[in-house]
């Protein structure tokens, strides 16, 4: 394939047809500069657009991607910039399609306990307008306050939910796909059943914007639980804490809705960002936030009971139970903030997402005290522990300069994958690889596995339009 073209001011006028005027951003490097870059800190993951252009409907995205393969102009789609793997940043410039507008819910159909949703909705007001019917999405991510509903799909998100919920892609049963050529196709629908053909839902979920363009979402929804508690669980250290985990659905027999959990570090860290009094909590060196749901308000409370009970025997030192709003804001707010809280004190670091069976989570915790003592950095360490998926984040030594940093940090990233591997690990559990993990994919995928990949984005993608340089290099 020859080398992208660049787009001129004749492209842009044939976007400003497609779009209108307003809806199309082109040599203002200052406005461009709010698209060039998601939530990644590092400057190289970052790419300003030639030119941003923010479509309302699908023919309009249609129309788009036919000038783009026309001219040989790359594309990128982006949602809410809330994204921690550089996966919708122009990493080579061109069009930068952001689907902001596309921000409505077409329907919620009740009887099928469906809903039709555009890419462009906070996913916060998605499941708020839900709520209101008495259903529930259930496979939310924990940024779910800034997410897109399209960003979520593209990365198929996971959150604190997951251990009994499940991910995003349980939960996304139809898609309207605007193709890499600008082709418009429908996948899947409002069945629950449904084999006909490959599954090219599941193609589509997770696959961070390289293979289409959601216009249409038909998300399954489920009964809202009527009955919820939260608890807070107090040990020594983390260690006792992580060994905890498996014993409480495996002794206890309960699935809780979600169990995240914080070292010592993480604790004070966020408790100063949020202005709370971390000395409340120093006999602590690490908790717990274990989550229960259900129609019975008593079977919940009973359940979580059980769950203290069973802590208290493995080493907790105290728990507390959350059961109004208030009490469990209290607690979430500390887990919540916890990415905020690190970047406030330094910007120079790298929010990892590796993920490993739930039974080997406590074999972990060693891994990253000898990577942090190897390499003279701070990994503090937090995360969903109910489903593996925890987020080490390797954090700059205020001793080192940014030039060994940038030299360390590979370094690092490549020993802490290649040992999570080893636990039947991956690099990523949900926030995607993009361009910040890729150069990491062979360590944890055969040359077999990325060739299948590469064979699929090439079919449908022969011109490597959509999203290039993400997940793999072609």
């Amino acid at each position: 394939m020859s080398a992208y073209h660049k787009v001129t001011k004749d492209i842009v006028e044939e976007l400003k047809q497609i779009v209108g005027d307003k809806h199309v951003i082109f040599d203002d490097e200052e406005k461009m500069e709010e698209y060039s870059h998601d939530e990644v800190a590092e400057v190289k993951f970052h790419g300003m657009p030639e030119v941003v252009v923010k479509p309302n409907r699908t023919e309009e995205i249609s129309a788009i991607m036919k000038l783009a393969n026309r001219e040989n102009i790359p594309v990128t789609p982006q949602g809410a910039k809330s994204g921690l793997s550089g996966g919708g940043v122009a990493a080579i410039g061109g069009i930068l399609l952001n689907v902001e507008r596309m921000n409505r819910i077409l329907e919620i159909d009740k009887a099928n306990m469906m809903a039709v949703a555009e890419p462009g909705i906070i996913t916060n007001d998605f499941s708020a307008e839900v709520q209101k019917e008495g259903l529930f999405f259930a496979g939310y991510p924990m940024s779910l306050l800034t997410c897109y509903l399209g960003g979520n799909v593209a990365e198929n998100a996971g959150g604190g939910k997951a251990i009994k919920y499940g991910v995003t892609g349980r939960y996304i049963i139809g898609l309207e796909v605007v193709l890499p050529s600008g082709e418009i196709a429908f996948f899947g629908g409002k069945r629950v059943k449904d084999v006909t053909g490959y599954n090219m839902v599941q193609l589509m979920v997770g696959s961070e914007g390289t293979l289409g363009i959601f216009t249409k979402i038909i998300v399954k929804l489920i009964p809202l639980p009527k009955a919820k508690i939260d608890m807070m669980v107090l040990f020594e250290d983390l260690q006792t804490a992580i060994d905890v985990v498996p014993k409480i659905m495996t002794e206890v027999g309960v699935i809780p809705t979600g169990i995240e959990f914080m070292d010592q570090l993480t604790l004070e860290t966020c408790c100063k960002h949020l202005g709370q009094n971390p000395d409340q909590y120093k006999n602590a060196g690490a908790f717990l936030i274990i989550e229960v749901d259900g129609n019975d308000e008593e079977q919940v409370l009973n359940e979580c009971l059980d769950i203290g009970d069973l802590c208290t025997d493995n080493g907790a030192i105290d728990a507390f139970v959350a059961q109004t709003p208030a009490d469990q804001e209290k607690i979430w707010a500390l887990r919540r903030n916890a990415a905020e809280a690190f970047k406030a004190i330094s910007p120079r670091q790298s929010l990892e997402d590796i993920v490993v069976p739930m039974s080997t989570i406590p074999r972990v915790l060693p891994i990253l005290r000898d990577l942090s003592k190897k390499h003279e950095v701070f990994i503090p360490c937090y995360g969903h522990a109910g489903d593996g998926n925890l987020h080490a984040t390797v954090i700059k030594n205020p001793d080192h300069t940014d030039e060994h940093w940038q030299d360390l940090l590979p370094k690092v990233l490549t020993d802490l994958y290649s040992e999570i591997y080893k636990l039947g690990g991956t690099i990523s559990g949900e926030h995607g690889v993009g361009s910040k993990l890729k150069q990491y994919l062979p360590l944890v995928l055969g040359k077999t596995e990325i060739e299948s990949m590469k064979s699929i984005k090439r079919a449908l993608d022969p011109n490597n339009i959509l999203n290039p340089g993400k997940i793999f290099d072609m």
